[in-house]
């Protein structure tokens, strides 16, 4: 059951997932620290947004120093790992060979750097992961996540890890019509595997909308009771 009052801090605000995260956590009416990179061109920009929803805007820098002195201070309960690579910069750094260096650096490290800082306040922590995610996978994006998720589950302390499949909508900053339309292709693929009887299949893979995917992350960060890794069928509207 949620608990009377939360405080939430969202790593990843400014992303597509992020920004639908620090919404719904205000319309509930949570106390909510939405991160901007210090050093972001749209700073200003971010204030205005995040400022307009009820939300602290903070620009905490990325060491693990800075981050422990500003849970202590401000004590979060929850804490959402947002963080991901872009499309666009990992595509520049798999052209120059560097693709798995990007996400270690990104999406291992910093998310980590995090979580550190989360545990040592006794704050939950709520990961966004992805549906396939797998230490031992070829995949350099999949394979960062599994070992997130293993040093998740090795720590003993709360979190939630959720796996959703695509994440696509018409407001992305990104066109990605790529993976629009693999999104529509998969998901009439698996409504056809539905409706022959394969709907864990349907329901683990098809796609979501990063309104619909908030709902389900503040929902399970803010219910004490909820645990684990979650696949794609459990973050639907509820």
């Amino acid at each position: 059951m949620p608990r009377m009052s939360h405080v939430a801090f969202v790593a990843g605000a400014t992303g597509y997932t992020g920004r639908a995260v620090v919404q719904e956590l205000r319309a509930r009416g949570v106390s909510t620290f939405a991160h901007v990179r210090p050093d972001s061109s749209k700073l200003d920009a971010w204030r205005g947004v995040f400022e307009s929803m009820g939300a602290v805007v903070d620009t905490t820098p990325w060491t693990a120093e800075a981050f422990a002195a500003r849970f202590a201070e401000v004590r979060p309960t929850v804490v959402f790992a947002l963080l991901g690579t872009t499309k666009a910069r990992a595509r520049a750094a798999e052209r120059v060979g560097a693709a798995s260096a990007d996400y270690q650096a990104v999406d291992w490290g910093l998310t980590m750097l995090l979580v550190e800082a989360a545990q040592a306040v006794a704050a939950k922590v709520v990961y966004l992961s992805s549906a396939g995610a797998d230490a031992r996978s070829r995949s350099a994006y999949l394979a960062v996540r599994g070992r997130v998720e293993a040093r998740l589950e090795a720590s003993g302390r709360p979190f939630v890890s959720a796996r959703p499949s695509f994440i696509t909508g018409p407001d992305r900053d990104e066109p990605r019509a790529a993976e629009r339309l693999g999104a529509a292709v998969a998901d009439g693929v698996l409504g056809l595997a539905g409706a022959l009887g394969a709907r864990r299949l349907r329901d683990r893979y098809r796609s979501t909308t990063n309104v619909a995917l908030a709902r389900a992350l503040v929902r399970l960060g803010l219910d004490d009771g909820a645990a684990g890794i979650f696949e794609s069928e459990a973050l639907r509207d509820s």
